[in-house]
């Protein structure tokens, strides 16, 4: 007679689900090794355990899907409030103002600048940029977010542009023709990293865009 293997009976238990209805008393009498070390405890206890277990990670999955949904709705409520700021702009100096004012006090943004190559102006917005940031921003398909490789735009914050260490940049567009660019930045390394999240940069951008439009 061959040897029993645990695969064997694991087989014949699965496809035989009575065997335990039919021997009840054989769960109360078999140990199995507790979960995190000590004496053997009951196969019923350790079932127990193993729902406990699982409980506590669904509560905490659950927990975080909570944690984001309120983060989420904090944003929306944030980029709204900057969509109608726009829409209610009747210049292009208070459409800026209110572009700037809320991506700072809203987001906590410490530097936003754009530049604008469609239309003319005195402000900082028309000055003239390179051949090579403005194809930059007609290749982006999504804004780019990542450190500061000593890009042109960090330029545009004056004083604080040597101290610049994050970036998330946003083409302007109208359909698909790029007309400016919209760029965040920061002091801190991590505020804006490759593996973020861009959903709501990429619309900020698309607001930014259409509302600009109406000026230039």
């Amino acid at each position: 007679m061959s040897e029993l293997k645990a695969e064997d009976v694991a087989r014949y238990l699965e496809a035989n689900p009575i065997f335990f209805e039919e021997h009840a008393d054989l769960l109360a009498r078999i140990q199995v090794p507790h979960p995190h070390g000590g004496q053997a405890i009951p196969l019923s206890d350790r079932q127990v355990l193993g729902l406990r277990e699982k409980t506590r990670a669904l509560e905490g999955k659950l927990s975080e899907l909570i944690q984001f949904g309120e983060e989420n709705d904090v944003i929306s409520e944030r980029v709204h409030r900057l969509a109608v700021a726009m829409l209610g702009a009747r210049t292009l100096p208070t459409l800026l103002h209110e572009l700037y004012f809320n991506l700072r006090e809203d987001f906590a943004v410490p530097h936003a600048g754009l530049r604008l190559w469609r239309g003319s102006g005195d402000g900082a917005e028309f000055q003239p940029v390179s051949d090579e940031l403005r194809a930059h921003a007609a290749d982006l398909d999504a804004p780019f977010c990542g450190p500061n490789a000593n890009f042109e735009a960090a330029g545009w914050f004056g004083e604080a542009a040597p101290h610049i260490r994050s970036v998330a940049c946003m083409p302007l567009r109208e359909l698909d023709q790029t007309f400016g660019m919209l760029v965040l930045a920061s002091e801190d390394l991590l505020r804006f990293y490759p593996e973020m999240g861009t959903l709501y940069l990429k619309r900020i951008g698309e607001m930014a865009s259409a509302a600009l439009l109406r000026f230039v």
